[in-house]
């Protein structure tokens, strides 16, 4: 039996007085629920804390977990350099997730370093509980590009060493809710925004791990949070057991929400073990896909289908439609798995003699030639959602407000550098944040010379 305390909290640098100045009495609440999970830590007196952070050094492709004897920060980014800390490191522990992650395919990269440092999203805890408690060691545990379900692996290797070395552990997953409740909030306002934080809280709440999960990557992005995948994590070191779960508090004065919550094992349930159950909920909504989609999706998923079964690209479908046979253009295919991205190639003008065999060498290279990501295997097949986006005419733009990041994509070019950015993307609502993207996507510096063309797109999904 697994006899385990977690914690979900925010990590505001604000409620800290010497940065708040003050500020930190309209969080109030917040402020509260942390002292009395501070004092709950105490009681409990863990030899080991574990905190998720989403300010860690995070790899895009694998979890970074460095090694050394202790770790230390201050709030000196905020303001506040006099506000320090420095805390020991439960080296063995790191070292037996980095050995069990093998067991659960999870990607974990660690090495030794003099001393590694403290994120903001890991100091602010710390900076309750240290009042309470100091008699522990740490344990940082990062974010990554990876997907939720590795992240959810990761866990049960943390669970897995927990359950081996029979320490007294406690588990601080940190993160804020959505960053965009208010008009008057740094980030703005999003309907989004209210409907992510009291899905999320209703979650914490009721202890539906798998709420976590299964909400929507668009959603959250739109949300602006930063937390799920903290909760994730955390989620993943209960697997296999029924939680008793308290939402302690919830407000967002200024704009951006502050949960904190409690969690304890009660008892084994084989029905929490919820990959399963996460797997057949991304396979079901492909199939739902799969059942709606047009010919142009259908021929990028037969594509991809036929070259990872046979290792060869199939030959082009006798019974298209003209415009796929007897029209060439540009095109995109993109591939996701539960709303993630998963692989995106494409060409901005025709390579092959029409659309079909365009969408057949690029639905082929999405699965497998994407640098960003490994091969499509096959056991991957029946969770893939897919998208095609045909090109239109590329013309160079007179000024920015030519510009629209719904209606049109662009293209960056300086030199030999250039970066595309297809347009109606989840989390690109400015031509601002558009152009930002396709530069850093072509290594072009702002400040250069470059030149933009726009195109639109008939997009297929």
């Amino acid at each position: 039996m697994l006899n385990l305390t977690a914690f979900i909290v925010p990590h505001p640098p604000i409620i800290i007085p010497e940065i708040g100045r003050g500020e930190e009495r309209k969080i109030d609440l917040t402020v509260k629920s942390f002292h009395q999970i501070a004092q709950k830590i105490a009681e409990i007196k863990p030899d080991t804390i574990i905190i998720i952070s989403p300010h860690a050094k995070a790899y895009s492709d694998c979890f970074y977990m460095p090694i050394s004897e202790s770790a230390k920060g201050s709030f000196r980014d905020f303001g506040a350099s006099d506000v320090h800390m420095a805390v020991s490191v439960d080296q063995e522990f790191i070292r037996q997730i980095v050995l069990k992650s093998n067991e659960f395919n999870s990607d974990v990269y660690s090495h030794s370093v003099k001393e590694d440092s403290l994120d903001h999203g890991t100091m602010v805890p710390l900076y309750f509980i240290n009042q309470y408690y100091t008699d522990y060691q740490l344990v940082k545990i990062p974010l990554s590009g990876l997907s939720t379900e590795q992240h959810y692996k990761l866990s049960q290797s943390i669970q897995a060493v927990i359950k081996d070395q029979k320490k007294k552990v406690v588990i601080i997953a940190s993160g804020d809710l959505s960053h965009k409740l208010k008009t008057t909030g740094p980030y703005g306002y999003i309907k989004e925004g209210p409907l992510f934080d009291k899905d999320i809280t209703e979650a914490m709440s009721s202890g539906d791990f798998l709420r976590f999960l299964t909400l929507e990557e668009e959603f959250c992005s739109k949300a602006a949070e930063c937390g799920r995948r903290s909760f994730i994590i955390m989620a993943g070191i209960f697997d296999g057991y029924f939680v008793h779960s308290n939402l302690l508090s919830y407000e967002g004065p200024f704009g951006v929400g502050y949960a904190l919550a409690e969690f304890n094992t009660l008892r084994e349930d084989e029905s929490r073990k919820l990959l399963p159950k996460y797997e057949k909920a991304i396979i079901d909504h492909a199939i739902i896909k799969k059942n709606n989609e047009d010919i142009y999706v259908k021929l990028a998923r037969e594509s991809l289908e036929y070259f990872v079964t046979h290792h060869q690209a199939m030959k082009t479908p006798s019974n298209l439609p003209d415009e796929l046979i007897n029209q060439k253009a540009g095109v995109f295919v993109s591939l996701k798995i539960a709303g993630e991205l998963r692989g995106c190639i494409g060409t901005t003008g025709p390579t092959t003699i029409n659309i079909a065999s365009e969408i057949i060498q690029n639905a082929i290279s999405a699965g497998t030639k994407d640098p960003r990501f490994m091969p499509i295997g096959f056991n991957e097949l029946n969770k893939l959602s897919y998208s095609v986006d045909v090109l239109g005419n590329v013309e160079p733009i007179q000024s920015l407000e030519d510009l629209n990041p719904i209606r049109y994509g662009v293209i960056v070019k300086y030199q030999y550098k250039s970066g595309l950015l297809l347009p109606n993307l989840e989390g690109v609502d400015t031509v601002e944040e558009q152009l930002q993207i396709a530069l850093r996507k072509a290594n072009i510096n702002p400040k250069d010379p470059y030149t933009i063309q726009r195109f639109e797109v008939i997009r297929h999904d």
